[in-house]
């Protein structure tokens, strides 16, 4: 499989700088990671592109903001991640004022569960201990390789590979128990 990267720093150098050529093609560029990104943290296929979308739109806009360039890959991250949770809330938002009558309720509930399973995933991920939890995101979030994940928190591969293992079992594990209906309540 072809390692997904991010465009060179010279490219986000000169898009801050306001080349437009080159602002276009960092966004093209970035836009299989942005992607990727929104489909592993949205509840739905159609949240993650209006995500993806919504990230890079803003990296267009707001290149000149980015401090390092080195640091692309983390900043569209919190984009992506922000506007996922936005999205969620907005579902939240909605099922507290339901919609009239007449709409169809049906795939509203729909969307809200596979948003509240979502809402399971990012609480399992973020329960997990903070070296687990690196090793999991730069890895099957972020996408990049066992090598560089180990490389960049100065681990052997052996080490990095324990720890990822571990958070994908703990996470998988934390998802498979079935929520509390009611906490604080007698089973009623």
């Amino acid at each position: 499989m072809a390692e997904r990267s991010w465009p060179g720093e010279q490219l986000i150098t000169e898009a801050q700088r306001g080349d437009t050529a080159s602002i276009a093609a960092l966004v093209s560029g970035s836009h299989p990671n942005v992607r990727r990104f929104a489909r592993s943290l949205c509840a739905t296929p159609e949240d993650a592109e209006d995500a993806a979308q919504e990230a890079l739109i803003i990296l267009y806009r707001k290149i000149g903001m980015l401090r390092a360039s080195g640091a692309l890959a983390s900043w569209m991250f919190r984009i992506v991640r922000n506007e996922c949770l936005r999205r969620a809330r907005a579902v939240v938002r909605d099922r507290d004022h339901p919609p009239p009558p007449e709409t169809a309720v049906d795939s509203a509930e729909d969307e809200a569960l596979r948003r509240l399973e979502a809402g399971r995933v990012a609480a399992a991920v973020a329960a997990l201990p903070p070296d687990q939890r690196r090793v999991l995101i730069m890895r099957d979030v972020q996408g990049h390789s066992g090598r560089m994940v180990a490389d960049a928190l100065g681990l052997s591969t052996a080490a990095m590979k324990s720890r990822l293992h571990r958070a994908r079992a703990t996470v998988r594990t934390t998802l498979l128990t079935p929520p509390d209906p009611a906490p604080g309540r007698n089973g009623r």
